[in-house]
């Protein structure tokens, strides 16, 4: 079965979040199949994604340093740093997902894997980055 939308983050999210603790997908796929029960299709597209993001992990690791204005990166969770490369991702390189909702999924995943306050945070920097980067250009009226 295909996991909805909603999932297919979750299982993104979890996978990512697993990076440097397990290192082969062979493991993490069967656990991830049964846990969630879906396909092995859907977790093998979820690894693909995670193998996108980590392909700019780099870039993205420096755009959450430089709008992290409280925290240096490094006293930033792990679960927090895994959800905002996840929703900067999304923001910055994903033309499919509208930015906003991007935002609001990280959001979500904060509450359901971290903390109120934690997706205070994300919230913050997620949004502080898209309107720095990421919100579509306003057009200058024209004057007759």
């Amino acid at each position: 079965m295909a996991l909805p939308p909603q999932k297919f983050r979750e299982a993104v999210f979890q996978i990512l979040y697993s990076e440097g603790f397990v290192s082969e997908k062979d493991e993490i796929v069967p656990f991830m199949m049964a846990e969630l029960k879906a396909t092995r299709r859907s977790m093998l597209d979820a690894h693909a994604r995670v193998a996108e993001v980590l392909a700019k992990q780099e870039e993205i690791d420096a755009i959450i340093a430089e709008a992290s204005t409280e925290y240096s990166f490094d006293r930033i969770s792990r679960v927090e740093k895994t959800i905002l490369r996840l929703g900067l991702f999304e923001i910055l390189f994903d033309n499919e997902l509208p930015s906003k909702v991007a935002i609001a999924e990280a959001v979500r995943l904060c509450r359901k894997f971290g903390t109120p306050e934690s997706s205070q945070f994300v919230n913050a920097i997620l949004d502080g980055v898209y309107k720095k980067d990421g919100a579509p250009a306003t057009e200058e009226p024209v004057l007759i």
